[in-house]
């Protein structure tokens, strides 16, 4: 009798696993991963393209609406809010395009786009700063998440051409890390001064209030170098932030 209950058991784990242990009830992916293959090179949006696709890109976003990301183990929900924050800014952008050239012309006089509150979860009506302030920086208090959330706009970190995945979040993150801080357009060092993503300079916090130190743990050649022969000497200076559409 106790062995036919044990064997029964293990029957009943693998029929149905636990869901939060097993990260079971995620957000399906695919149709994401194919868009953003199809439509996004080195960071620039194909806007035309998912605007021809926005029925099958629509598809999607009811997938991301009906998951509960409380199921989901903590990297997976993660992951999760990241691709909603990106997948709901190209909505937002194409539920005004071609009409605009940045996604601020979204906003009224007493409102901005990141505070519509467009985006349908499990959860109730959210808006874009709510995932990115209420829910991606406190909860889950990595600063790299700035590097793979994407505002549309031509100074943000580029937009990643597949999602995000919980197995593989650290990996994506450290990437998109490194390729920001690394590309000359966005940060440098000239006469004395690093010039930095004016990102920096609005979460400087996040950083724990020293953004150089963040930067050298992820920069390379000269601009490491140039970090570590200014030392307490170095001046910072932050850039002027592009906001028209990343296309």
């Amino acid at each position: 009798m106790k062995r036919t209950c044990m064997i029964a058991a293990i029957l009943i784990l693998f029929i149905c696993p636990d869901s939060k242990s097993l990260g079971a009830d995620t957000a399906d992916n695919a149709i994401f991963a194919g868009l953003l293959e199809k439509h996004v090179a080195r960071g620039r949006v194909d806007y035309d393209g998912f605007k021809k696709d926005e029925p099958l890109f629509d598809d999607y976003l009811s997938i991301l609406s009906a998951v509960d990301p409380d199921l989901l183990p903590k990297r997976h929900q993660f992951a999760y809010f990241i691709n909603v924050y990106n997948a709901f800014t190209i909505k937002l952008v194409l539920t005004r395009y071609p009409g605009i050239d940045s996604i601020k012309d979204i906003g009224g006089l007493f409102s901005s786009p990141w505070d519509q509150k467009f985006i349908r979860l499990k959860k109730g009506a959210f808006s874009l700063d709510d995932i990115e302030h209420k829910i991606l920086r406190p909860v889950y208090k990595d600063p790299r998440v700035h590097f793979a959330a994407n505002c549309a706009s031509k100074s943000c970190p580029p937009l990643r051409n597949e999602p995000y995945d919980g197995e593989r979040l650290d990996q994506q993150l450290d990437e998109q890390t490194k390729g920001f801080i690394n590309d000359g357009r966005n940060n440098f060092f000239k006469d004395g001064t690093l010039f930095l993503s004016r990102i920096f300079k609005w979460y400087e916090d996040d950083f724990s209030g020293k953004p150089a130190q963040f930067v050298r743990q992820y920069a390379l050649g000269d601009l490491k170098r140039n970090i570590d022969d200014s030392k307490d000497r170095l001046d910072i200076s932050y850039l002027n932030y592009d906001w028209s559409l990343n296309k």
